[in-house]
């Protein structure tokens, strides 16, 4: 599976700076590694597994080094061959409640659904600076591609391409038919793929919503991402007003607080009794970024109390991993390494604070989220910390989110950067473990399962998913015979078949938390 499609935990990147990108110099012992020599490449594998033994969260079911024998694995180049081998590195641990492992990934079983190598690509993206076309495409039905999200600024945006737009033409190919299923993508979902992530240019062919036609010719461009891709205060009547807003990537603080801030401020100065948070293409990011909006949620009186709790495994929590030394870290505070890092439960809670958080939203009492297959991580992270609160009234809204409760940190071989699950997180109450994600509409997940609606711009009343919320707002329940959702029942997919279908588009779409404050040394 591509790096893309995983939730990551990259941890210290915004503050602290790698000093050392050495591989690990194997041990000597012909059961842990055969020789100290070897080719670059050589070392780089030796590096990936001997580093897993130590970190990976599920450390516990790998083989020995012999046995695995990371030397063997190829690829087609470098970053493939690394690929590979955290993608078979993935496969050993079995979750009991579904008997595949934590890492199954439906749409390509054998690759990782979490785990990945990465070369740069994911911190720079995260730190608020993309270069793209600035769109994603989803299938609204069968033969229905459309306009899923625009980036303000990109070249999509500059070319006057809205969310909801038909695409009905891709570099002169007309047959767009979606083609995916329980395999993986077909011919024209591929063909969809590699034209909007592995190309400098595209031209399609798009109609708009009165049914008017237009050509656009994009280029492949740098610009500033915001991550805040509508926000808007709804009256829905009898004294309710509904607070929206649609975060789309957990950028860092620098690049998201301001935005979150201006939606926050508009909320709080005209009132809000109802929230919708709109995750649905949310894939996560940076835990500080989901820390900040679960505190700018969080009533004033959970100020100080646990937002959630992260557990490492044993060899990181006794101070066993030993060659975490070579992962050497420098800040205003000094020279340190992962080694010396506190990984206790104790020495890891994280308290609401509202501290440097500028507004309350004191009549608030509901708060919906919007999720979808692609809602992952840091939004899963978020989802979870919040429905702990006791004084909110918490509903899930869409299809089943990705399933990812755990993150990681930065391990640095060579050039590259790995990414493989060293913690799990769980809320207040102690909750979390939803690797198979969290489905709307059942007991432990309150709300409504439902289609994703792409046909509309977001922030449209009558778009299928916040209609859901305004209804539920105005009537107290979900029901309703409005248009929007009478139409998606006439859909040839299912909505589980809709949700996979927009996962499979998801190829350049980053999924994760990242763990970007430094944790406590120990004392």
């Amino acid at each position: 599976m591509q790096k893309i499609f995983y939730a990551t935990t990259l941890v210290f990147i915004v503050i602290i700076s790698s000093c050392s990108k050495k591989p690990v110099t194997p041990n000597t012992d012909p059961g842990i590694a055969p020789s100290k020599t070897g080719s670059a490449l050589d070392l780089m594998r030796d590096s990936v597994f001997l580093y897993a033994q130590e970190a990976y969260y599920w450390y516990d079911a790998l083989p020995n080094y012999a046995t695995f024998n990371p030397r063997a694995i190829t690829g087609s180049n470098d970053l493939a061959t690394l690929q590979t081998e955290v993608d078979l590195i993935s496969q050993y641990k079995i979750n009991p409640e579904t008997g595949k492992p934590y890492e199954y990934y439906a749409a390509a079983p054998g690759s990782a659904k979490y785990s990945f190598i990465d070369d740069g690509t994911v911190s720079t993206e995260l730190n608020g600076v993309k270069g793209d076309f600035g769109f994603a495409p989803l299938y609204n039905d069968v033969n229905d591609l459309r306009i899923r999200y625009v980036y303000p600024g990109s070249p999509a945006d500059l070319a006057g391409i809205k969310r909801g737009y038909e695409i009905t033409s891709i570099n002169g190919r007309t047959n767009l038919t979606y083609d995916g299923g329980s395999g993986g993508a077909g011919t024209n979902v591929n063909f969809v793929i590699n034209a909007y992530t592995s190309s400098s240019t595209i031209s399609m062919t798009l109609k708009r919503f009165d049914g008017s036609t237009f050509n656009a010719n994009l280029n492949v461009a740098t610009y500033t991402l915001n991550p805040v891709l509508n926000h808007q205060v709804i009256d829905a009547g009898n004294g309710h007003k509904v607070g929206y807003i649609v975060f789309n990537s957990f950028t860092s603080p620098s690049n998201a607080n301001t935005k979150l801030n201006e939606a926050f401020n508009e909320f709080s100065t005209q009132g809000v009794t109802d929230l919708v948070v709109d995750l649905r293409y949310n894939g996560g990011g940076y835990v500080s970024t989901a820390e900040y909006l679960s505190n700018l949620i969080a009533p004033t009186a959970k100020n100080g109390m646990p937002m959630y709790y992260t557990y490492f495994n044993d060899k990181l929590t006794n101070g066993k991993a030993s060659i975490l030394k070579n992962q050497v870290r420098k800040d205003a505070n000094g020279t340190y390494n992962y080694s010396q890092f506190d990984y206790s439960v104790n020495g890891n809670v994280v308290n609401f604070s509202k501290t440097g958080v500028p507004t309350t939203l004191n009549q608030l009492g509901r708060v919906f989220f919007i999720v979808t297959g692609s809602t992952a991580s840091a939004s899963e992270l978020t989802i979870n910390n919040v429905r702990a609160i006791k004084t909110l009234d918490v509903k899930l809204i869409g299809t089943t989110s990705y399933g990812k409760p755990v993150g990681f940190f930065d391990i640095d071989i060579n050039k590259y950067q790995m990414y493989i699950p060293e913690f799990e997180t769980k809320n207040a109450d102690l909750k979390g473990g939803y690797y198979s994600g969290m489905t709307p509409g059942t007991t432990e997940y309150p709300g409504v399962k439902d289609f994703d609606d792409v046909t509309k711009e977001f922030g449209d009343p009558t778009e299928g998913l916040l209609a859901h919320a305004i209804t539920y707002v105005k009537t107290g329940t979900f029901t309703t015979s409005g248009p929007a959702i009478q139409s998606l029942a006439r859909k040839t997919f299912s909505v589980d078949e809709s949700s996979a279908a927009g996962l499979m588009l998801d190829k350049d779409k980053f999924k994760g938390m990242i763990y970007n404050k430094p944790l406590k040394l120990k004392k």
